[in-house]
């Protein structure tokens, strides 16, 4: 078959093939029809060249075994014999591995395989064959043109390849853009369900919420809303007294604190490390975040009081006002006073902790807490099931946007390849 009527086959005329309309469904059936065709007049148009080819390697075959066994002249110059000595074994050995390549039935794969044969005598030609063309002229010119045959038949193969290989291509590409469209119409399809499940889950929540609202304020309703209020009152009343005896604690203990820092750095000064150290033992019980123990507490105020009484006396610590004074007037009645405080407050610490549990674990609050945990756990799913919405619905929007432009590339590419003999219906779009 001639190259121009393959063509013409492969990439139709334009004027004598009939119209046909094609529906979306029916282009993979197309693409499979027009491969198969592309596929079967390539076998045709190559036919005659690959059989050219395969003759023409027979023929150099027999060329190359006939020039292995000649003679050559006697007359010749001994150095041409030498020649011819040498080159001969490496030119038969180079050609026999160059002709004995194995040639497949399918054109594609039947090309590179001739077409590095080629390239490969040639260049055993130009190697060891040039020093053969004196001793054997008629044979290499044989060889030469046997060569040239072969170059023919793949020259003749070239365009025809070409044409198929561009053939191929274009229904590569189409089955791939039909292939996508497709995808993107069953997960538009998919996504409509997506939507659907998103605005029942979200109504689900809503509907949900409401109610949690709706118990919530028949709980605030309830006659045992009373007690706890009751109890809320008493717990305040609580942290009022806790809070005094701890104002009234940190002041004895901050006053005392500040004479003994002064008495301290008397004591110093004054070079007595025993009594730095009752001192600052004192100081460190006196600002501690926990209360000490009662018995711990006075021992340490038990020993350092009477230093920083003596210090006082003797004038090397100053007293400088009334709070400082009523202690250290009478640091037997202040150590009375701070360990009283420090018993009270921490029992009403205590006693605010049982009330507070108590209020806390009351069944009405725990139902309530319960309720506006699971309605904050609700309003977090609805806020994640409509952000997911969003970005569906930003997708959906950007896909039904995509298929039209891929439809209209997938249409020019089909009436390209047939001549516009072809067109391409539009399918059946999803809803927006």
């Amino acid at each position: 078959m001639a190259l121009h009527t393959f063509i013409q086959k492969i990439f139709g005329t334009g004027k004598s093939a009939p119209q046909v309309n094609l529906t979306f469904t029916e282009v993979p059936a197309w693409i499979t029809g027009q491969e198969s065709t592309a596929k079967e007049t390539l076998v045709t148009a190559t036919r005659e060249p690959m059989r050219e080819i395969r003759n023409g390697i027979a023929t150099l075959q027999l060329i190359v075994t006939n020039i292995a066994g000649a003679e050559h002249d006697e007359s010749l110059h001994p150095k041409l014999r030498t020649i011819a000595k040498n080159s001969l074994p490496q030119f038969v050995k180079a050609m026999k591995v160059n002709l004995n390549k194995e040639l497949l039935e399918d054109p594609g794969e039947f090309y590179p395989v001739a077409a590095e044969c080629i390239k490969n005598c040639l260049h055993t030609v130009q190697g060891q064959g040039r020093y053969l063309q004196a001793i054997f002229p008629d044979e290499m010119k044989a060889v030469r043109s046997g060569i040239d045959t072969l170059g023919r038949g793949i020259n003749s193969m070239n365009p025809v390849l070409a044409a198929y290989r561009k053939e191929m291509t274009g229904l590569a590409v189409s089955r791939e853009k039909y292939e996508t469209i497709t995808g993107l119409m069953a997960d538009l399809e998919a996504s409509d369900e997506k939507v659907n499940r998103s605005h029942a889950r979200i109504a689900e929540i809503r509907e949900r919420v409401a109610t949690i609202d709706q118990e919530l304020l028949s709980l605030l309703r309830d006659p045992r809303m009373k007690d706890i209020d009751e109890q809320r009152k008493a717990h305040a009343g609580l942290c009022r007294k806790r809070d005094d005896a701890a104002r009234t604690y940190s002041a004895l203990s901050m006053t005392a604190s500040h004479v003994f820092r002064k008495a301290e750095k008397i004591a110093t000064k004054q070079r007595h490390p025993s009594e730095v150290g009752l001192l600052n033992a004192a100081m460190e019980v006196l600002s501690d975040h926990e209360i000490a123990d009662t018995v711990r507490l006075d021992a340490a105020l038990a020993a350092a009081c009477p230093l920083a009484e003596r210090m006082i006396a003797d004038g090397d610590v100053v007293i400088k006002n009334k709070e400082e004074r009523a202690i250290f007037s009478d640091t037997a009645r202040f150590r009375e006073e701070i360990a009283l405080a420090g018993r009270s407050l921490c029992e009403l610490e205590e006693q605010c902790q049982q009330a507070e549990s108590a209020i806390a674990s009351h069944p009405l609050l725990v139902k309530m807490q319960s309720l506006e945990r699971e309605k904050t756990q609700r309003a977090t799913m609805r806020v994640k099931e409509e952000q997911g919405l969003s970005e569906l619905g930003q997708w959906r929007e950007k896909t039904q946007k995509q298929i039209p432009e891929l439809l209209l590339q997938l249409r020019e590419k089909i009436a390209g390849m047939s001549g516009d003999n072809v067109q391409l219906q539009d399918p059946e779009l999803p809803a927006p």
